[in-house]
């Protein structure tokens, strides 16, 4: 009998070892394809790249007098951004923040459009992407606090300035994750374009939606993966959690046909926040593309929008 139950117990712990290893090797798989920032991202995203369907860094590269300009992130990276500012002097200034897989470059045509309104504008390379150090995405929570220092690097040089942030898909979700912290008063308005309400919960959406996998499973496996080797976990990445925080006023934009960031998460971002708040869906725009599907009423909203509180 102490035979077989030592049999038994040597069983179960090389089940229990195969276990934990498979569960391993899972949680790498997803996290390399999904976190970390030296492995091709085009699976992600391969059949949503509205970014792509224009050529957006034509007025960046050929036409703005830019400068580039870096800072040192909380944890020592070395961040890089473009800034171009108005020929005249002027405190109005917009940050216009890239989505997942993305670079600031690809911010070119919005940039433009700020700037003929009158703004300075500084296009940041979120952490892992474009010229920015990093190894792994942030996935908006890390990248809230690297926005943060950039209003600071605005603002230690331009101490009235009054600021609006702009945030496309994963840079939505920067922005509304940077409006739950103590931000300076110089941030005056945030405009939200097709962001997910958590981390967890476009990751969960994704898997459900495209690979038909064990969506919990999975999930809990990458999340320990990636709080080990990059330092947040999917569940404190929460966009919904910051609104309800914000005092800053928020502009939400969707279009009612992502198939990638679910239309739906609009409405429960505009509930659960705070702060004054519009939204403005746009009939027929996939992902990331409501600009380019009604651009005289997406920036006419955006127009309006800002010129309450920076006149």
């Amino acid at each position: 009998m102490k035979r077989i139950k030592k049999i038994i117990i040597a069983l179960l712990l090389i089940f229990l070892i195969g276990g934990i290893g498979v569960s391993s090797l899972v949680g790498i798989f997803f996290y390399n394809l999904a976190v970390n920032a030296n492995y091709s991202k085009e699976i992600v995203y391969a059949d949503h790249n509205g970014d792509k369907l224009r050529d957006d860094e034509k007025w960046l590269e050929k036409e703005s007098s830019y400068t580039e300009s870096y800072i040192e992130s909380n944890d020592n990276l070395n961040l890089h951004a473009y800034v171009i500012n108005q020929n005249n002097n002027t405190d109005k200034w917009a940050i216009v923040v890239h989505g997942y897989g993305g670079s600031g470059k690809l911010m070119s045509a919005k940039a433009k459009y700020f700037y003929e309104m009158g703004y300075n504008v500084l296009i940041p390379d979120l952490r892992g992407h474009g010229k920015s150090e990093g190894e792994y995405i942030g996935m908006g929570w890390k990248d809230r606090l690297d926005i943060i220092s950039w209003i600071n690097f605005i603002v230690k040089n331009n101490p009235t300035a009054k600021i609006v942030l702009h945030g496309t898909s994963m840079g939505a979700a920067t922005v509304l994750m940077a409006s739950g912290e103590d931000l300076p008063p110089n941030v005056k308005a945030i405009i939200s374009d097709c962001a997910y309400t958590s981390v967890w919960d476009e990751f969960s959406y994704e898997l459900e939606t495209y690979l038909n996998v064990p969506t919990s499973y999975v999930l809990n496996v990458t999340n320990i993966v990636t709080k080990l080797r990059a330092g947040y976990s999917f569940k404190e990445a929460s966009a919904i959690n910051a609104v309800k925080k914000s005092t800053v006023p928020i502009l939400y934009i969707h279009g009612d046909s992502d198939k990638f960031v679910p239309y739906s998460m609009m409405d429960k971002l505009y509930s659960a926040t705070k702060s004054p708040k519009e939204k403005l869906t746009i009939e027929g725009a996939e992902h990331s593309n409501s600009d380019l599907i009604s651009p005289y009423l997406y920036w006419l909203t955006i127009n309006d929008f800002v010129e309450k509180y920076i006149p």
